[in-house]
Order: C-alpha cells, then structure tokens, then sequence
C-alpha cells in the first residue's frame, strides 16, 4: 500500500512539474494563462474577444461560455477552421480542464494568432457566478 502512495503521489509531482514547465514556454508574449474569474474579467474588459471552445461537440452540448464557438482539438481539420477565426482580434481558448486547449494554444500560436488567453483548469473551473 505504502509503494502505491509514493508512485501516486510521483505522478501526480511529476504531472504538476511538466505542466509547469509546458505553461512556461506557451505562455508568453501575449499569451495569458487566466483563472475563472480573471476569464470572467477579461471577457468583460474585451467584448470583441473571440472565445473558442476545443472539446468534442458532445461536450459541447452539455454546457459552454456566452458567444463560444467549437472547434474540437480533435477534428482533422482543426488548423483550417479556425483559419475563419479572426487573427487581429483576442481569442479566449478552453476545454474540459486544460490540457486539449494547452495544445490548440500551441497551434494557434503557430497560425500567426498573437493575443491568446487561456481558461485554466477548463470548463469546469467554470460557474457562471464566478467573481469577475
């Protein structure tokens, strides 16, 4: 029992410090890595941010943020859809609880998009009456 903890338990270390290091590298230069009621304030403060949601569309249906658009990470033709995504204008990015969105940053990055916030946690570090 004992050796089933401590691997749990270096898992779960090892889990905290590669995504520490990825946020490092992914958010910089105009990407922001926001909590919920950062979001929520960021949202607010820029109307014209375009909020894109990557889970898949069943996800979707079962909940997600005001005006968001889906675009699942893992659909074939991810890059070219969101080419219809306007470059010049914010893009807020989310999933489930971070990790597909993290990877749809890095592309987007790629694409030439230049102002990326990112809901940390996902969707479900969200509720509507989250504190701005």
């Amino acid at each position: 029992m004992l050796w089933t903890a401590a691997i749990l338990i270096a898992v779960v270390a090892g889990w905290y410090v590669y995504e520490g290091l990825w946020d490092r590298s992914l958010f910089t230069n105009g990407c922001h890595n926001l909590s919920a009621s950062e979001t929520k304030a960021w949202l607010h403060e820029h109307p014209e941010t375009q909020v894109l949601d990557v889970r898949s569309a069943g996800e979707f249906s079962g909940g997600a943020l005001s005006k968001a658009v889906n675009i699942s990470i893992g659909d074939a033709d991810f890059d070219g859809k969101v080419a219809a995504l306007a470059k010049e204008k914010p893009v807020l990015v989310y999933c489930a609880g971070g990790f597909r969105s993290r990877k749809a940053v890095a592309r987007l990055k790629d694409l030439g998009f230049k102002n990326i916030q990112h809901l940390h946690r996902g969707y479900m570090s969200w509720t509507p009456n989250t504190p701005p």
